[in-house]
């Protein structure tokens, strides 16, 4: 008994390997028009397991695409559409650039780091400039916290954080913003909790014995 995994690798996996061994016996016709029809069926085959592809409005392109990739490009046939180009299948896409942004503190993330960039220079009223402060200071206030784990954030150290951001053009006060307590909820108490469950589990066996 020979295993799937023992077995040349499909190169469309969806379609199962009785549909590439259609494909394979296909190639071996020589008669054109027998290849023809043999391929025709083998496209309303695939098209049955998946309608979607068959009921596309551009004559089951994908599908006579797919026929072209089983068979290595080497399927002689008349084929209804202009299939994919087995060139275009092994160029590879362009790389992706990595980020270049500097992030001095990477807990804050670029965009709280862009929004201190628009608080420096904003123009509007000082109000809505210190209703703009506050949402960052509270935010970052936030964030750090959750990068630290632990509760007792030092309020001073955002304001001193948000100075340094800023280029030093955003010095505040504590008394120029509201910081709200923020509450970390640390993992031990989830644990506990598991473990009260496990005692009341232990005692209500215990009880029915």
């Amino acid at each position: 008994m020979e295993y799937n995994t023992q077995q040349r690798k499909l190169p469309l996996p969806e379609y199962g390997r009785s549909v590439q061994n259609m494909v394979d016996y296909a190639l071996t016709i020589e008669d054109r028009g027998e290849r023809q029809r043999c391929a025709n069926t083998i496209v309303d085959i695939m098209g049955s397991m998946f309608p979607n592809l068959r009921d596309a409005s551009d004559n089951n392109h994908k599908l006579w695409d797919h026929l072209a990739i089983m068979s290595d490009f080497k399927l002689d046939i008349d084929y209804p559409v202009e299939v994919v180009k087995k060139e275009s299948l092994e160029i590879k896409p362009d790389r992706i650039p990595y980020s270049q942004h500097n992030i001095r503190y990477r807990h804050y993330g670029r965009y709280i780091q862009e929004l201190i960039h628009i608080a420096s220079d904003y123009s509007e009223s000082e109000e809505r400039k210190m209703l703009l402060l506050n949402l960052i200071a509270n935010h970052m206030k936030k964030d750090y916290q959750n990068w630290n784990n632990k509760d007792g954030i030092e309020n001073q150290k955002v304001l001193d954080d948000l100075y340094e951001l800023s280029g030093g053009k955003i010095k505040l006060d504590l008394s120029d913003v509201h910081l709200a307590e923020q509450r970390f909820m640390p993992r031990r108490r989830q644990m506990n909790n598991n473990n009260n469950n496990n005692q009341q589990k232990k005692k209500y066996q215990d009880s029915n014995r």
